[in-house]
């Protein structure tokens, strides 16, 4: 999720739940050691429980990045094992590393030695042609012996030579059973499984056989989605109302971060997908999109989105509206 879910997109993404573990993008040790840390490490109290995910493969850095991020008040610190993107295997992590659990090992160790907080890995379920129930395994349980308890494992493999980053999202096929295999070979580890969850329904058929589940782009582009996960999933009785409501809530934010500074476009660009599916949204989307990029873009460039969308839809012919559909 490089250069998608940054401070602001979990601010908002806090007001539809304030339960879902909410994940930074791969930050890169070398950004945080030689680079603007502040930028990168900011976040707002709201967003806790907040994770900040590294992607790095030098023990040192990794166990200072991790002291840095436990000093910051995260509640974790994930090691990207999964990221297939060329910078990332340029840099030496990334899935890459899954050819040498040895020295992920070695990350994870110094890690937990430098911090309380818990620290965790997400991998693939192979690489290259290392597409094997024993490969995965062998990655699981040397990494484990280092310490980690939790496994993000996203349900396809990467393919490092030939595929695009979009297309290792795409071609690789899912297989969650060798997600579940590896559940239950190893009933003491946490094993949340990633990739291809478009829905809470779907969601909660594969908790059968995890204990955690990893949504990523399908929440990005329809971020609705997660509205009824502390209903559903942790038996809350705080019910989100509307999504007007929530923008409402999201624009004390937005003025505070123009205040300081903040383009309207860094935040309204989260955003867009709330709408997803709902009569108006088309329209909302075109007017943040033709208009927030501008450097005097403000707060009345959200508001007027907003009014683009019908709040209540009573007794119409929805064909009327500029559906997205």
């Amino acid at each position: 999720m490089l250069d998608w879910t940054d401070r602001h997109e979990r601010y908002f993404l806090r007001l539809l739940s304030q339960r879902a573990r909410l994940y930074t993008e791969m930050v890169t040790t070398g950004a945080l050691i030689y680079g603007d840390a502040e930028r990168h490490l900011k976040f707002s109290n709201e967003e806790h429980p907040v994770v900040l995910q590294l992607g790095g493969s030098d023990p040192q850095q990794l166990a200072v990045c991790a002291a840095m991020a436990a000093s910051r008040g995260y509640d974790e610190v994930n090691l990207n094992v999964g990221c297939p993107s060329d910078r990332v295997q340029s840099g030496r992590f990334g899935a890459c590393l899954m050819a040498d659990p040895s020295l992920v090992a070695e990350c994870v160790k110094a890690m937990r030695d430098s911090v309380s907080i818990p620290v965790t890995v997400k991998c693939r379920i192979g690489i290259d042609n290392n597409d094997s129930d024993s490969f995965l395994q062998s990655f699981i349980e040397q990494v484990a012996q280092a310490g980690c308890e939790t496994f993000i494992i996203h349900a396809r493999i990467a393919i490092l030579q030939g595929l695009s980053p979009k297309e290792n999202r795409e071609i690789p096929p899912l297989n969650y059973e060798r997600v579940y295999r590896i559940k239950d070979v190893n009933p003491d580890l946490k094993i949340v499984l990633n990739g291809g969850i478009t829905s809470l329904v779907q969601a909660k058929a594969l908790l059968k056989h995890v204990d955690g589940i990893m949504i990523g782009r399908e929440v990005y582009h329809n971020p609705w989605l997660i509205s009824d996960v502390d209903t559903d999933f942790y038996g809350c009785d705080r019910q989100v109302s509307t999504r007007h409501n929530v923008l409402r809530a999201y624009l004390p934010y937005v003025k505070g971060q123009l205040i300081e500074g903040t383009p309207l476009q860094h935040m309204t660009r989260h955003i867009l997908g709330i709408f997803h599916g709902q009569p108006g949204g088309k329209a909302f989307r075109r007017h943040l999109s033709e208009n927030a990029f501008r450097k005097d873009a403000g707060i009345d460039v959200l508001e007027k989105a907003m009014s683009l969308v019908p709040e209540f839809v009573l007794n119409c012919d929805l064909d009327s509206f500029n559906n997205d559909e």
